[in-house]
């Protein structure tokens, strides 16, 4: 059998809030630590370590709130980022209009939530105006079942079922959260995460949760597209150097 190349890439995190860093338990938003005043130095500092993509999320839009703040920091982190590392934006994004402005801004890829659980049809409209490279959704779940409107409403919806018709429109790239794990430090729900990759033969990035090394081990042993990771970085967990050159690639059955 010809063995293949699986790459394997790990996000830092930059949840913003009201134009700060943040990170929420179980994505409650009156359960918030800050850790940082300026996302941009934030932004430099994985960069200077070796990061080659950074995930943001912007939360005010998320919650329907103001995200003024947050278009400043995310504007300025796009400006030190340049051409060479790649940023992928989740939060609030519900129109292609928004789509739009920010690739045209230098977002690298849009990740949808809420809107295409709600509109299918909007998912299908990016994926046939951008490639399948550029878009991603976020599926954010407890319990299997997908949550929706900041991990507010319970759609009622089995994230297996959803990723496999995402799929089936063209899809390629999924972020999958376990919300009962994220922002607490208990592990990667790794089960769940690659039965998703599995059975819908998309590209997964596992996201909540992060604890330790045994968390980047175990998800690129499983063949997955990634790992995010959030507050396990900002509380010293990992060295940034020694994560951000974790090996990025190797060959399948290895």
């Amino acid at each position: 059998m010809m063995m293949k190349y699986i790459h394997f890439e790990i996000y830092p995190a930059i949840d913003l809030r009201q134009g700060k860093v943040v990170r929420l338990m179980e994505g409650d938003p009156d359960r918030q630590t800050k850790y940082a005043d300026d996302p941009a130095a934030i932004a430099e500092k994985w960069i200077a370590a070796g990061t080659r993509q950074i995930h943001v999320v912007n939360l005010d839009a998320a919650f329907g709130e103001d995200d003024t703040h947050n278009q400043v920091a995310i504007g300025a982190m796009l400006k030190l980022a340049g051409e060479s590392i790649k940023i992928q934006l989740g939060g609030g994004i519900r129109t292609i209009d928004a789509v739009k402005k920010y690739f045209d801004i230098g977002i690298y890829r849009v990740i949808f939530g809420t809107a295409v659980v709600e509109n299918p049809a909007l998912l299908q409209m990016a994926l046939d105006h951008w490639t399948s490279e550029r878009i991603a959704v976020s599926l954010d779940a407890k319990e299997g079942i997908v949550q929706v409107k900041g991990w507010k409403s319970n759609t009622g919806l089995m994230a297996i079922d959803l990723a496999k018709r995402y799929q089936q429109m063209g899809l390629k790239w999924m972020v999958y959260t376990d919300i009962a794990r994220d922002g607490l430090q208990k592990g990667i729900n790794l089960d769940a995460t690659k039965k998703i990759a599995e059975e819908s033969q998309l590209s997964v990035i596992a996201s909540g949760g992060v604890m330790g090394w045994e968390d980047i081990h175990g998800c690129y042993q499983a063949g997955l597209a990634g790992i995010i990771v959030g507050r396990a970085l900002y509380e010293g967990k990992f060295d940034p150097v020694e994560l951000f050159h974790f090996p990025y690639e190797k060959l399948d059955g290895e």
